[in-house]
């Protein structure tokens, strides 16, 4: 089954800093029918304007990957971790036991980001966080895993849960197919562009849940970007 969840029917927060858009329950906004994919609970669709960001706040027991999609996003933790992150690149944080971070947008641009939250196997693992590049030209027709806890993705990101954010582009008129295989889900999400997601047509920044499908056939109308988020059921 293919559920569309159209980009003007997500949660919406806003302030002077923040236009951010909610795939699920999130903050201020409660859909009970939007709850989460399995153990994916956040997907956060950020645009931060140049020089604001989030102060120093905590976390724990969660999966946080951050995918930034144009501009950088800038961390730092009490761990002592520090790193900017670029568009296309990809930051995991554990925040287990317990993690206090600050994330600002240093640029002189809008950073736009997905912030993706997945609820970890187990509590109270040990904080900590990484980023990586991932350049786009390796992405080309094909998915390739960026953030992972499947032992089949040796050189994703960490995460700590059977899952795998994976992340692709098409050129207008290529196909690919991903096999989800038995017993798994997905979400799925184009940073920009269209696609036919198993005959059902998607537009840009639409969430879509997959479920009952063995393989997944994307078409892309036009050039784009995509992310998809591989779930136990």
């Amino acid at each position: 089954m293919i559920e569309v969840t159209k980009f003007e029917k997500l949660g919406r927060f806003q302030n002077d800093w923040l236009n951010a858009r909610h795939h699920f329950s999130f903050g201020s906004y409660y859909d009970p029918r939007r709850s989460g994919v399995g153990p994916l609970l956040v997907w956060n669709d950020d645009a931060i304007a140049p020089g604001t960001g989030f102060d120093l706040h905590g976390h724990r027991d969660m999966e946080i990957i951050t995918y930034v999609r144009s501009g950088a996003i800038t961390h730092k933790d009490h761990l002592g971790n520090e790193g900017r992150t670029e568009a296309g690149d990809v930051q995991v944080m554990t925040a287990g036991k317990g993690i206090m971070h600050a994330e600002f947008n240093r640029e002189d641009e809008e950073t736009t980001l997905f912030q993706i939250w997945i609820q970890p196997e187990v509590a109270n693992l040990t904080p900590r966080w990484d980023q990586r590049q991932f350049p786009k030209s390796d992405r080309s027709g094909s998915l390739v895993p960026l953030a992972s806890g499947r032992a089949q993705h040796p050189d994703a990101l960490k995460i700590h849960q059977d899952a795998a954010i994976l992340g692709g582009t098409l050129t207008k008129g290529q196909s690919l197919s991903y096999d989800l295989g038995p017993d798994r889900q997905a979400y799925l999400v184009a940073a920009t562009g269209s696609v036919i997601v198993n005959g059902t047509t998607v537009q840009t920044r639409d969430g879509v849940t997959i479920t009952g499908e063995d393989r997944v056939t994307l078409e892309a109308l036009d050039e784009s970007e995509i992310l998809l988020a591989d779930l136990p059921a």
